[in-house]
């Protein structure tokens, strides 16, 4: 199955989505779809072709994804968070033909910067809406055609786009699909930004698939949240922790006794979440895993059994397995290994970066970095993270990226970046930073020069100035000791 037919032989009067006052049936969006990429072949987009899709959450942006895909392009999701600079990268590493945006944004510098010569065609959404038709010329793919590019970021600080293919996408939701068993009947409020992989498969794929209904939210604001998921009385909810305990706070029990499913991701979930949610909407909030190289859904927390702390066991037509350092399977209960992963649900590799490609996928298997043990129930824990990496309301921030941005401010001797626990987005990053000798920099100061060159989100929330790093005997930096003295310094505690 190519992916952009998941959406195809739904009963045509039933309602896909809905954002703000205007709904969609599926004849409408398979119409659409058809019009968007007719448009785009009349455009010159040919098989094969990168066209970016920069836009928050809208109709739009579900009917432009399915359109690049069938006009043959390889659609390349942006994050709207994302500096001028690191848009402009991603556009120059994919060669990039077309961007279809909400609304047309301003490149040209950010492109000059980094050498591209060319202007990028934008196309807005106001726009493929008041084009005429133009017709739509089926073009020949194959399963294993790339039809998604998907950035991540990545440790030398330059992220790496993650090639997925028509059944990586196609795999990934139907194994979500044999999980969750979305009806017709099933109403769900997509709520996590649609760029992320996460979000595109739980909340959005699966949903097409099975013909539900998916209201829309722009932005994330917990009072707009509660008054759709009241209003639309949704069956099944995809968020991250700290959404589920805004629910239990200001959602009524009696508005979501049709809850069904309410699959969770991105940060620890806290048993008190679990329980406290359990019994005022009589569902637990199962806990999943996966990796944008994964398509992303790897692992999740069956819905009779869940185990706080845990990933859950492997999804349908996935398998999971953990190795030593040396290569070797790790056989025995609650023994540590790095996670991996195989299926039909693994890239076909990072674009531009057979290195890395050859590095990340060994013999058949994705290395996700990421360490764990297995219990006697096969149930998945992840333990530690050998990147470093931060999780901060679902998004990925590799300190590495942060660290080099601040080595290149003119007062910055030495900076490491580690993660501490945030109430509300699970974690963000803190900074340590040691100045040159005669520097009058703060914090505010130093906040405002990383604006900009970074994504928002990325920009540490605590900055901490201090005389020296803690290192090792060969002069590498502690991170262990520096995330303990974080908690001291900034009187947090393990579990916030």
């Amino acid at each position: 199955m190519l992916y952009y037919e998941i959406i195809e032989g739904k009963k045509p009067d039933s309602v896909a989505l809905v954002f703000r006052d205007r709904s969609t049936t599926y004849k409408q969006l398979a119409e659409k779809v058809d019009k968007w990429a007719g448009i785009l072949q009349s455009k010159g987009v040919k098989k094969g072709d990168k066209v970016g899709l920069f836009s928050k959450n809208c109709d739009y942006f579900i009917i432009a994804y399915f359109a690049i895909i069938k006009a043959g392009g390889i659609v390349v999701p942006f994050n709207f968070q994302l500096a001028p600079k690191e848009v402009a990268y991603i556009v120059k590493d994919t060669g990039m033909k077309l961007m279809l945006v909400r609304e047309n944004m301003e490149l040209g510098g950010a492109l000059a910067d980094i050498g591209i010569d060319w202007p990028l065609a934008q196309c807005s959404f106001e726009a493929m809406e008041k084009e005429t038709v133009a017709k739509y010329k089926k073009v020949a793919m194959q399963e294993n055609d790339c039809c998604a590019i998907i950035y991540t970021s990545g440790t030398t600080g330059k992220p790496k786009g993650a090639m997925l293919s028509h059944r990586n996408l196609v795999a990934n939701t139907e194994s979500s699909q044999k999980v969750i068993g979305c009806t017709p009947n099933d109403r769900n409020v997509t709520i996590l930004p649609m760029y992320h992989a996460f979000a595109w498969t739980v909340s959005v794929s699966i949903y097409l698939m099975g013909g539900g209904m998916n209201v829309i939210l722009e932005n994330f604001v917990p009072s707009e949240a509660i008054q759709l998921l009241v209003k639309h009385r949704v069956t099944t909810f995809v968020g991250v922790p700290a959404m589920l305990a805004l629910l239990i706070k200001g959602v009524p029990t009696e508005v979501m006794t049709g809850l069904r499913h309410v699959i969770t991701g991105g940060a620890p979930l806290p048993r008190a979440v679990i329980d406290a949610f359990k019994e005022k909407f009589g569902v637990y909030p199962q806990e999943g895993y996966g990796l944008s190289e994964a398509s992303p859904v790897c692992a999740v927390n069956p819905t009779d059994i869940v185990k706080a702390g845990s990933i859950g066991i492997n999804l349908p037509d996935v398998k999971l397995k953990l190795v030593n350092e040396k290569g070797q399977d790790v056989t025995k209960d609650s023994e540590v290994g790095e996670l991996c992963v195989q299926g039909e649900n693994v890239m076909l590799g990072y674009l531009n970066q057979p290195e890395e490609t050859a590095k990340t996928i060994r013999n058949g298997w994705l290395h996700t970095g990421d360490m764990a043990y297995r219990d006697k129930d096969g149930y998945y824990f992840i333990v530690d993270r050998l990147k470093d990496l931060i999780i901060s309301a679902g998004e990925n921030i590799y300190p590495r990226e942060i660290e080099e941005e601040l080595m290149l401010h003119p007062d910055v001797a030495e900076a490491s970046v580690v993660g501490v626990p945030d109430k509300l987005r699970g974690q963000c990053a803190c900074a340590y930073i040691v100045l040159k000798p005669g520097s009058q920099m703060d914090k505010r100061g130093m906040r405002k020069y990383l604006l900009g060159r970074i994504a928002t989100y990325k920009v540490p929330r605590e900055c901490v100035f201090v005389e020296s790093l803690p290192k090792n005997n060969t002069g590498k930096i502690l991170k262990k000791s520096l995330r303990e003295r974080a908690m001291v310094d900034l009187n947090l505690k393990q579990g916030l």
